[in-house]
């Protein structure tokens, strides 16, 4: 019997493989990685500083353990370098594997951004519990001038995050954005000018409205030069842009893709039982046949579970309900349900404060509520919200 086989060993991949484990007790499961296939919470990186917490500790279960636990043959250390959807067979830099059913759960790459400079190549980004341990690293190798101050270029969701989470940590943190405010593309204004205050009140320097287009080296810091004029010196940069789903295997094995694997609604891609999840996949509805990108835990768990039950032969739709955003800045938490892009320059957000938190609702040109954020959240008015949302929409 040939195997299902999965390719990546991120939240996305196990997941799966414990899903259809569920369903099928003994069709074998081959995973192949190129990491150690060691299990870890991704959504833990970017507030695992101000814990403390080493790259180890992050860890929660060994590739072996994970092997034991799913039933499963995972195959470390080793690259996928060509997938024939004809003949059912992957190509790795150590051997051929035939498969049965392929589900492609390899994630997205950080995204570089093209910046000049001596030390452009310095330059770190956190994707992977393996990147935390190099930022771990560099951080706390430099004994003859410790580490100070550190520079992020991105205030989105990771950058906000990150920012918050190594200024609690005691390091003086400057973030780097294009936008005139933080979370500027998911946020109700009032919502971000109020995280704003809250991360300068924490300690961070937000220079917004303005890129880094130069990093040099300048001695034993590093130099950057922003686009409006100023520059600073620091002793790290960590890029947190955003990230690209990984489409290198797919384009070489003839997939239809757009900004991610296109996949139908069931998950398959454009090869009969080849499969994509998590954030390498672009997810059609089967509501409208619209396409997204949905790189959150909510989505994958759910696409997971469909994908599975597909693979056993029951042909399963992913329902892919939407579910907020929810931000670890402990200065100041929010939950984001963002409206759609199409609808945020005709419509406008009405917000209302109830004690110590504001709540932040989207109404569309034809006053229909399709979006909110709320800050210092709890599941109770989280899912009153979201109840609140689906009425109304």
């Amino acid at each position: 019997m040939k195997p299902v086989v999965i390719i990546g060993a991120g939240l996305a991949g196990y997941t799966l493989a414990r899903e259809f484990r569920k369903l099928d007790k003994t069709r074998p499961i081959v995973i192949v990685t190129a990491d150690n296939g060691d299990f870890y919470s991704k959504p833990m990186l970017s507030n695992a500083f101000a814990q403390s917490k080493t790259a180890v500790q992050l860890i929660s279960q060994t590739a072996a353990q994970m092997a034991m636990q799913i039933d499963a043959q995972v195959i470390t250390g080793t690259r996928v370098t060509m997938i024939d959807a004809g003949a059912k067979i992957l190509m790795t830099d150590d051997a051929s594997i035939g498969y049965e059913k392929l589900v492609i759960a390899v994630g997205a790459k950080p995204i570089r951004l093209p910046i000049a400079g001596s030390a452009a190549d310095q330059v770190l980004s956190i994707n992977h519990v393996t990147d935390y341990a190099v930022f771990r690293s560099r951080i706390e190798s430099t004994v003859a001038r410790p580490t100070r101050h550190i520079t992020i270029l991105g205030a989105g969701l990771i950058g906000c995050e990150f920012a918050d989470d190594l200024a609690g940590a005691g390091y003086a943190v400057t973030v780097v954005d294009p936008n005139t405010l933080p979370l500027a593309a998911l946020c109700a204004p009032a919502l971000s000018l109020a995280l704003h205050a809250a991360l300068s009140a924490r300690g961070v320097t937000l220079e917004l409205g303005t890129t880094a287009t130069s990093i040099d080296n300048d001695g034993d810091t590093l130099r950057v030069t922003l686009a409006n004029g100023q520059a600073f010196s620091t002793d790290i940069v960590l890029s947190a842009v955003g990230l690209r789903p990984d489409l290198t295997l797919a384009i070489a094995a003839d997939l239809v893709t757009a900004r991610g694997i296109v996949v139908d609604s069931t998950g398959q891609t454009s090869a009969p039982d080849v499969y994509a999840l998590g954030d390498c996949a672009e997810y059609t509805s089967h509501l409208d046949n619209s396409t997204r990108i949905l790189p959150y835990i909510a989505p994958l768990m759910t696409a997971a579970r469909a994908i599975a039950r597909t693979l056993m032969g029951q042909v399963t739709h992913i329902d892919l309900k939407p579910a907020p955003v929810i931000v670890k800045t402990p200065s100041y938490p929010l939950a984001l349900m963002p409206p759609p892009m199409s609808s945020t320059a005709t419509g406008k957000w009405l917000v209302e404060t109830v004690e110590y938190r504001t709540i932040c609702r989207f109404f569309d040109v034809e006053g229909v509520m399709a979006g909110f954020g709320i800050s210092h959240h709890e599941a109770g008015v989280r899912f009153l919200l979201m109840a609140e949302l689906e009425t109304r929409g």
